[in-house]
């Protein structure tokens, strides 16, 4: 049976050989397989979501397969090497984790992830929301943003006030909506999205995955709507929202039952 070590080098191998030999891999960049890269990510996080622990091994594989390619495209253009890589983020686990391998003591996690912060800070980061993708999605990004600024102290006490805050925005998306303003909305409905992220994170609720949740009970309820429509004869386009509304809530009822 093969070693770890022993699976990660016939990967880096048939990585060597498909840069060679195939048409496609060999004309991929870091570009190109950016975008790649990111629907391999969405894929992993879905299989997370579904807690599909088949699906979540082989989505692992396929990005780790990206790892090793652009590690290939790095060692080409003799930016780095596979061992440069790996112990570059070994370094780094362990420079950032001096209560393992140092002498410094923590409590709890809270005080692990404020040492990270001002290690980074003494790395040369010039601010604590350094390090947050521009590209993340918005509510992932508000979300990881609170949780950075959190390690400075700059967070609410209890989730009661928090939700006062929701409650405060949420007045004065209302009052943005009253002017016609749609600036303003737009600014406002920004706010209240925040600060709710903000709340989930007090219920220690992922925001992201929450949402994610509704959006499928929602396809899954849409969906058997439509099946309904068609099994009476009908299309949705040809109903009014009363009748539609029917048979959704029939549908809502029945899950509630199950």
């Amino acid at each position: 049976m093969n070693t770890n070590g022993d699976a990660f080098l016939r990967l880096v191998k048939i990585m060597d050989d498909l840069r060679e030999k195939c048409p496609w891999d060999k004309k991929q960049t870091i570009q190109t397989l950016r975008q790649l890269t990111i629907e391999e990510t969405y894929e992993l996080a879905d299989a997370i979501s579904e807690n599909d622990w088949k699906s979540i091994k082989e989505e692992l594989g396929d990005l780790l397969l990206h790892i090793v390619f652009y590690t290939k495209i790095g060692i080409e253009q003799n930016q780095f090497t596979m061992d440069e890589m790996i112990n570059g983020i070994c370094e780094k686990l362990i420079h950032r984790h001096p209560h393992i391998y140092g002498d410094v003591e923590v409590n709890d996690e809270e005080d692990v992830k404020r040492n990270w912060e001002k290690l980074k800070l003494k790395e040369g980061k010039t601010s604590v929301l350094s390090g947050v993708p521009k590209a993340l999605p918005s509510m992932v990004k508000a979300m990881r943003l609170q949780e950075k600024a959190k390690q400075v102290g700059f967070e609410w006490d209890t989730k009661e006030q928090v939700w006062e805050k929701v409650e405060e925005e949420h007045k004065e998306l209302l009052e943005a909506v009253a002017s016609g303003d749609v600036n303003k909305m737009e600014d406002e409905l920004g706010d209240v999205f925040f600060s709710l992220v903000n709340f989930a994170r007090f219920l220690q609720v992922d925001a992201e995955n929450a949402l994610e949740r509704t959006n499928k009970k929602f396809i899954s309820r849409f969906t058997r709507m439509e099946g309904e429509a068609v099994k009476d004869g009908k299309q949705l386009h040809d109903m009014n929202l009363e009748e539609m509304d029917a048979i959704w809530n029939r549908i809502k009822h029945l899950n509630t039952e199950q």
